[in-house]
């Protein structure tokens, strides 16, 4: 696996909110949810994102915006027009005094706006969950990035844009999917078309040993892996891999293996089939009682409540 696609494979949507957006003008949407990531997609009809720090961006039929938290935007049909309504942590939406506008703005399976046949079309996918997303992919991203209908073509968002609406046992771990291929589709593009923006560890693609450290650990996640093994089996010095890797990858090795680690263990914690005895042997802890306080610490929760927040949302 090469950096950018160790990077890429971050993304593990569990439950993720996915909306088709119906709007007519006027209109603003107040973003204070602060979701990890949240990708905007236009359909049909004209809107823009404005960031509280930074230039509009124009979204129109096929275009794609991706934010990430926490920083706070609008949705809106013009760059100045004022909020009308504010979407609060847990997609809870209000009007300005503090209402609740959930039930009026309700057309459907997952279909909301001000005017069931407006014209401005959007879906929104957000990802509720800082677990499902790596630190790293979060740091790589500008708090607003986009990317033009001229300059990307897939039919991935007229897929999500059908499959949005349904109502079929099963339905969440499509979109959950869907949005998580859609997501790395638009950053491989995003990312591929960057110079001077790339992250650091992007100018270094092909570094041999680097990529070999990261199949290795990605492999074998479960190995009881040292530095002066990794380097070994890199063919590198120890120093020379300690320096390579935290100048291509922004951390040294063993830091990426834990946080490696504790993101495939909480992939596997979703399982109806594993325990945590079991995920902890899968990603290398001698027991479940290290795995436990690993996880902890890395995540700040336990595996037994990332399990029960997993099913909930299911």
């Amino acid at each position: 696996m090469d950096t950018l696609g160790g990077l890429l494979d971050a993304p593990r949507a569990r439950g993720a909110f996915a909306l088709r957006t119906v709007m007519s003008s006027p209109w603003s949407l107040r973003i204070l949810a602060e979701s990890p990531v949240t990708l905007i997609a236009g359909v049909s009809g004209e809107t823009w994102v404005v960031p509280d720090d930074g230039e509009p961006v124009r979204i129109g039929p096929g275009d794609i915006a991706v934010t990430r938290a926490p920083e706070h935007y609008s949705v809106a049909d013009s760059p100045t027009m004022p909020p009308t309504v504010v979407i609060h942590p847990g997609q809870r939406c209000c009007d300005l005094d503090g209402n609740s506008v959930l039930e009026d703005m309700t057309h459907g399976v997952r279909t909301w706006g001000n005017d069931p046949d407006g014209s401005t079309v959007f879906l929104v996918g957000a990802y509720e969950h800082l677990s499902d997303i790596s630190d790293r992919l979060l740091r790589a991203l500008p708090p607003v990035l986009s990317m033009s209908h001229a300059d990307w073509e897939s039919p991935l968002v007229s897929l999500l844009c059908d499959e949005v609406v349904k109502d079929e046992p099963g339905q969440a771990a499509v979109l959950d999917r869907m949005l998580d291929l859609l997501l790395t589709a638009v950053l491989k593009a995003w990312f591929a078309q960057r110079d001077a923006s790339r992250p650091e560890w992007w100018r270094y693609q092909g570094d041999r040993i680097i990529e070999r450290a990261l199949r290795i650990m990605h492999d074998d996640p479960a190995y009881p892996w040292t530095l002066d093994k990794l380097a070994a089996e890199s063919g590198a010095s120890r120093a020379s891999l300690a320096r390579r890797f935290h100048d291509l990858v922004g951390e040294p090795p063993m830091t990426f293996l834990k946080h490696w680690r504790m993101a495939m263990a909480a992939d596997l914690l979703c399982q109806p089939d594993e325990t945590v005895s079991t995920v902890a042997e899968k990603v290398g802890y001698s027991t479940p009682f290290a795995f436990s306080a690993a996880f902890k610490r890395v995540r700040g929760i336990s595996p037994q409540q990332h399990r029960a927040t997993a099913h909930s949302t299911v």
